[in-house]
């Protein structure tokens, strides 16, 4: 029998990935699967010397960071109590690493900030990283401000099959209501009143997205809503201001990292609450 897919939670010692580790054990729970918490040394590109300082008991990098995988993995188990959970100490680059350990499994869950040290200082950017090239659903985890809230789900005209089904899949896991919502973006500067084909599209894509929703996720209260505004990640933020986590598709391989001006970047940097990137294997 395979073995069920593991929830990655990456964890550095800082309070966001302690808070990252912490909504990855809950979500281990309600799925029903292992967690696998992963701290990524770096020490090894700068040093060689790991080892402890003669004389001095637990000294060393090498213990530092098993310190720290170890505190990680003592965060969860307090969270949850019972839940399996295994740890895994890798030496590198954290982006690079959590990517290749998440392959195949079911969540990679970060902190919103931190998992790189003093190389954190550049805010974000291996949570960015990772929305952009992992190989599975990226939670990006930041305050849980509505844990009661519902799942809010943006589907794009191609119905965003991949965020519908994650979104779907959180929402039958937590027994949470599901909101999908499809934003009908108009320029700035365009103030001309929507057209009826523009708004029986908008109704067609929507009202796709609810069928499959509600197909895939029985016993779920799903609800939609069309938005129009100028900004389309403005929209998804203003929509999901108190949901309990957001989920937003992303294009393709690399496209957080090239296009600046991305739907799910923008999200990613400006919502207040977790936020998903449904990413899929190439």
């Amino acid at each position: 029998m395979q073995e069920p897919k593991a929830v990655v939670a990456g964890y550095d010692g800082s309070d966001e990935a302690a808070a990252a580790v912490r909504w990855a054990a809950r979500h281990a729970r309600a799925v029903r699967c292992p967690l696998n918490v992963v701290h990524c040394s770096m020490w090894p590109l700068l040093t060689r010397h790991l080892g402890p300082v003669p004389g001095v008991s637990g000294s060393g990098l090498e213990q530092s960071a098993q310190s720290i995988l170890e505190e990680g993995v003592e965060h969860a188990a307090a969270e949850v109590p019972g839940l399996q959970v295994r740890s895994t100490l890798l030496h590198g680059l954290p982006a690079q690493l959590l990517a290749q350990v998440s392959t195949g499994e079911g969540l990679l869950v970060v902190g919103s900030r931190g998992l790189g040290g003093f190389l954190g200082l550049l805010v974000g950017s291996v949570s960015l990283e990772l929305a952009a090239t992992a190989a599975c659903p990226v939670a990006v985890i930041r305050q849980d401000l509505h844990p009661d809230g519902p799942v809010v789900a943006a589907v794009d005209a191609s119905g965003s099959p991949a965020a519908l089904e994650d979104a779907c899949a959180l929402a039958t896991a937590w027994q949470a209501a599901l909101t999908v919502i499809h934003v009908q973006h108009q320029p700035p500067g365009h103030r001309r009143p929507a057209t009826q084909e523009a708004d029986a599209e908008a109704q067609r894509i929507l009202s796709s997205a609810l069928d499959r929703a509600r197909s895939v996720a029985p016993g779920i209260p799903v609800d939609g809503k069309i938005f129009t505004d100028s900004s389309v990640p403005h929209a998804i933020l203003q929509a999901s201001a108190e949901a309990r986590i957001a989920v937003v598709g992303s294009q393709g391989q690399g496209i957080l990292r090239e296009t600046m001006g991305s739907t799910a970047h923008a999200v990613l940097h400006h919502a207040h609450g977790p936020v998903l990137i449904s990413r899929r294997g190439s």
